[in-house]
């Protein structure tokens, strides 16, 4: 008997993928396209394709009756939750946990950087021929303040401890000591945020944290503080954002926002001291590779019935 393993790679496009015919695996590539590579009751392994928006990803999961395992290849899961409860009990949905850490964090100090030392305003300035010189603020010396310490909030970490911040402070859903210090529990955040030079979100989009960034929490924010978002748009109240970067009081670097893709005449597009970039905090060269090693190895424990990793949740 065999399993079928839906993929949106050719199967010889993935070094170390456990041998077909040893793990009696039927590997069926599909990238969201119009027609499926099988009968979806048949495919017990879903690889959900990357970059391709809910609607497409989604409407296969009521017809995999047979489904024990949907393997994203993205840090969140939302997309796919619409999904959940059309599956039966046991079906483990599992996140790429470490396959984005290196891009998402690598963006997060670009943003931080271009916002604070206004790249922008040079571009512009290039654009049309004016030499802007000045002071600009410093990553150096500031306080930042990770707001979601999971995996991707410990990357960025790794990566400011050159910059001389003056401290940086963790919050996660619950408190917890790690080497670097305390992390902070989410009840905690509302007396760590005025003391913050720059917010950085990193969190996943629950329902706990669906709007978490609302008016209290940015009028909580010190004066001149940056606001920076690598994890989902809908973590931040857009319309209460926006009101505060009217008034000039707080600036914000944006990689998700809500709505998404955010619709051209958006006065969001607009708002003073805003940057914003689509959303492109996982897609780079260094994705592929990470996520084709983290697939075969996710594969390898399948076929061997060993216990898998980043598993989110499990129906009931």
């Amino acid at each position: 008997m065999t399993t079928d393993v839906w993929i949106p790679f050719e199967e010889d496009e993935i070094e170390g993928l456990p041998d077909a015919a040893a793990a009696g695996f039927n590997y069926r590539y599909w990238n969201g396209g119009p027609d499926y590579p099988a009968d979806p009751a048949d495919c017990a392994f879903y690889v959900v394709p990357y970059l391709k928006r809910t609607e497409v990803v989604v409407p296969p999961l009521a017809a995999m009756t047979s489904l024990e395992v949907i393997q994203t290849l993205s840090a969140g899961i939302d997309h796919m939750t619409p999904g959940i409860p059309s599956l039966g009990p046991g079906v483990q949905l599992c996140n790429a946990r470490g396959v984005h850490d290196a891009s998402t964090a690598e963006l997060a100090l670009t943003l931080i950087l271009a916002s604070l030392r206004g790249i922008p305003d040079f571009v512009e300035g290039q654009r049309t021929g004016e030499w802007r010189n000045g002071f600009r603020r410093a990553l150096a010396d500031s306080s930042v303040l990770i707001v979601g310490y999971g995996a991707i909030g410990s990357a960025i970490e790794d990566r400011l401890t050159p910059f001389e911040c003056a401290r940086v402070a963790r919050v996660a859903r619950s408190g917890r000591a790690t080497e670097r210090g305390p992390v902070h529990p989410l009840a905690e955040l509302p007396a760590l945020l005025p003391e913050a030079d720059v917010v950085i979100l990193t969190t996943p989009l629950t329902e706990a944290t669906r709007g978490l960034v609302n008016a209290d929490f940015l009028a909580r924010m010190k004066t001149g503080a940056l606001l920076v978002n690598v994890a989902r748009g809908p973590v931040v109240d857009t319309k209460a954002l926006l009101a505060e970067l009217d008034t000039g009081r707080l600036s914000a670097a944006l990689d998700v926002t809500d709505p998404e893709p955010l619709p051209q005449e958006h006065p969001l597009w607009h708002a003073p001291g805003v940057l914003i970039s689509p959303h492109v905090g996982g897609p780079t060269t260094a994705f592929w590779p990470r996520a084709k090693r983290m697939l075969a190895a996710q594969l390898t424990r399948y076929a061997a019935g060993e216990p898998l990793v980043g598993v989110v949740l499990t129906t009931e």
